[in-house]
């Protein structure tokens, strides 16, 4: 919206976002490093895991263009949550105020660059780092077909970049910035001409 109506330089903007992301993908990357070393993915007799990993797996196996609109939704959601909280004054209002969208887009499948950037992660961790006692626990043994390394062949750094991550960016941008901040700087705050 600052850009929109020439408070801040284009420049500015995209060192301000590549700063953003690059902090959130390390702190995903770290977040999923120290939850590899919780072994969490061995709960549940191994069901933990698997839920990681067909999560991951579901995510890379979408198609571009239709992550690219899953990241529309979401963001648009998820901004309406940020606006719903500026309307808050207490710290419960803000609380219930962001329930509703946030749990929409969880509940519709809507894809989050940011949580994408844990979320996959997490399942090629798991796919490349887990002891062979997590592909032989019951629950993945005694599946059927058994569940094994290879059945994850698509979930890979280059799936991840090219049919979740970059596409999805693409969306989060258009719905948050465009569907939202746009729409919102438009209603409210474009200077109108006598």
């Amino acid at each position: 919206m600052a850009w929109a109506g020439g408070k801040v330089k284009t420049s500015l903007l995209m060192r301000n976002w590549a700063i953003v992301y690059a902090g959130n993908f390390i702190g995903a990357i770290l977040t999923a490093l120290i939850m590899l070393g919780t072994q969490q993915y061995m709960f549940g007799k191994g069901s933990v895991g698997l839920a990681a990993l067909n999560t991951a797996l579901t995510k890379v196996s979408l198609n571009p263009i239709q992550a690219m609109f899953l990241g529309i939704m979401c963001n648009a959601l998820v901004c309406m949550a940020v606006w719903l909280c500026y309307s808050a004054r207490s710290t419960i209002d803000k609380i219930l105020a962001i329930i509703f969208p946030i749990s929409a887009f969880v509940a519709a499948g809507f894809e989050h660059s940011i949580a994408n950037m844990y979320f996959i992660p997490m399942g090629l961790l798991i796919k490349q780092f887990a002891p062979a006692s997590f592909w032989a626990t019951d629950t993945l043994s005694k599946a059927t077909p058994a569940v094994t390394v290879a059945a994850y062949a698509k979930l890979t750094w280059v799936s991840f970049l090219v049919n979740n991550l970059i596409p999805v960016t693409i969306g989060n941008i258009i719905g948050g910035a465009g569907l939202v901040g746009l729409v919102y700087w438009f209603a409210y705050l474009r200077t109108r001409r006598a």
